[in-house]
């Protein structure tokens, strides 16, 4: 349906060049700690325990820990803290949002017999993976002094243009803005388009105008120093529905099976506004706005086990397969200028609708170990590693999806995860806390940085009914490059995550 409405506001492009890069499969291949507040509060080192319905989208073994059948629903506050820096300029953003992230049940069959597969657990969960809610800003001001406008926006123009043909990237005579916007794309795809904004707003002109074969081209914006204010803002989430199966052999062994549907929904902008008054620039200001849209599903699976060693000690282990995700993507753009030509504006109502990829997210294996005091309480040490470089787009036989295969396998490296949580209990109280550290993705360990993040939480027992509340916070910072062409500055982001999480469980 959204399509058909796009119908009656712009036309629809198909690209034949794709717009995905190293950070697209990055983000969606990537989980964060969410699920209940019991969960959360020892840090997701729930490996070797079970018992808890987020266990069971770790280890789908943990849903035989359960002795009776359960039910539980989680809702959460996330907080983000970002502070920039960009050459001079420092900024500091904070949102928040607030949702429903974890809710899932698990029913327990008991053998009736003196089978030694004591009991069965069917169980269905839902746990957010992954919050993308994030606003920022960087500002500050750009200086080169190599004699090249490397630092302004108009070198990501240009590079899109050089070495294209100049009827490949312009507007036909008496066509509008829009329809050779839509043309350019259909026909040539996303790098011719970007290209062909950056003539007609004359940030770029061609050598000989009057060519149409012309393959070179020159900046109307000269190099020196230059003011940017950029803006980033993302919305959306994924989510994993897991359909578990799991059982219990004698007193000591559980095994588990789950198999996952997984979702995207994500939404991004961004904004640059770029200022010089640079000697022999003709174009002194420009406004630069890109939106995206990604929906996706995928499908993956799980295998896990957890033996009692002893009344106390426990182990544990699960593998993670590949998440394979069909990924569709929506983009628009708006551009605007001024200077000598006076002001243009590009704002073509044109919605690029880019055809389906394939993305293969990377496999995990996670060992496990607990202590439990009786039932004073219990230590849990996780561990897990994935290798990002495995990234995959397919298909794989397409060159462009080939290429940032390749550069993943370079760029991105595999990275462990350390998960430690404990928990007391007194009377009918329980005090949690935990802690992790997960190594950054990236060989250079400063693109993505290490995550460092502790927990803290409190649950009350009624009975039949559990409610836990648990405050946690990570922090990770980042070097995001404005664009992946042309103006390739990084801005220096110190990221602060808090969660407030509370979730009420019932035997059934």
């Amino acid at each position: 349906m959204k399509k058909l409405n796009l119908l009656f506001i712009g036309m629809l492009s198909m690209s034949t060049i794709y717009a995905q890069d190293i950070s697209d499969a990055l983000r969606f291949s990537q989980d964060e700690i969410q699920g209940t507040a019991r969960f959360r509060a020892l840090s997701g080192a729930f490996g070797a325990l079970g018992g808890d319905m987020s266990a069971v989208s770790l280890n789908p073994a943990g849903s035989a820990v359960f002795s009776r059948s359960q039910t539980s629903f989680t809702a959460s506050n996330l907080d983000t803290e970002n502070n920039t820096k960009y050459f001079n300029g420092i900024g500091n953003s904070n949102n928040s949002n607030f949702d429903i992230n974890q809710a899932g049940a698990a029913f327990v069959f008991a053998s009736s017999n003196n089978s030694p597969w004591r009991k069965f657990t069917l169980a269905v969960a839902y746990d957010r993976t992954n919050n993308f809610n994030n606003n920022w800003f960087a500002f500050g001001d750009n200086t080169n002094d190599d004699g090249q406008f490397s630092n302004s926006i108009a070198s990501y123009f240009y590079d899109y243009a050089d070495g294209k043909r100049l009827d490949e990237i312009s507007a036909l005579p008496g066509e509008s803005l829009s329809d050779a916007y839509g043309e350019i794309g259909a026909v040539y795809g996303y790098a011719h388009q970007q290209a062909f904004l950056g003539f007609e707003s004359f940030i770029i002109e061609p050598d000989d105008i009057n060519n149409d074969a012309n393959t070179q081209y020159f900046s109307n914006v000269a190099s020196g120093d230059f003011n940017h204010d950029y803006t980033y803002a993302a919305t959306g989430y994924n989510g994993k529905v897991s359909f578990n199966v799991a059982t219990q052999y004698e007193d000591n062994v559980y095994l588990g099976l789950n198999l996952n549907s997984h979702f995207i929904d994500y939404n991004r902008s961004t904004l640059l506004f770029e200022e010089n008054a640079n000697s022999g620039s003709t174009v002194d200001f420009i406004e630069f706005e890109n939106n995206l849209s990604t929906r996706g599903n995928g499908f993956s699976f799980q295998l896990g086990g957890i033996m009692k060693l002893s009344p106390e000690f426990r182990v544990g282990v699960s593998y993670d397969s590949p998440t394979w995700y069909t990924i569709e993507e929506e983009t628009t753009q708006y551009l605007a200028t001024d200077g000598n030509n006076g002001f243009i504006e590009i704002f073509p109502d044109v919605v690029n609708v880019y055809p389906q990829y394939k993305l293969q997210t990377p496999a995990k294996v996670t060992g496990s170990l607990a202590y439990v005091f009786a039932n004073q309480g219990l230590i849990s040490f996780d561990y897990s590693k994935k290798d990002y470089g495995k990234t995959k787009f397919e298909p794989e036989s397409d060159a462009f999806f080939s290429d940032q295969n390749n550069i993943m396998t370079n760029v991105l490296t595999d990275a462990s995860t350390y998960r430690i949580g404990g928990e007391y209990k007194h009377k009918l109280f329980s005090f949690r806390g935990g802690y992790r550290f997960e190594e950054s993705p990236y060989v250079d360990g400063a693109t993505v940085g290490d995550l460092n993040g502790f927990s803290l939480g409190l649950g009350y027992n009624f009975g039949n009914t559990k409610l836990d509340i648990t405050y946690d916070q990570s922090e990770r910072s980042f070097a995001t490059p404005m664009y992946n062409v042309g103006l390739i500055e990084t801005a220096s982001i110190d990221r602060k995550n808090s969660n407030i999480t509370l979730s009420l469980s019932f035997n059934i």
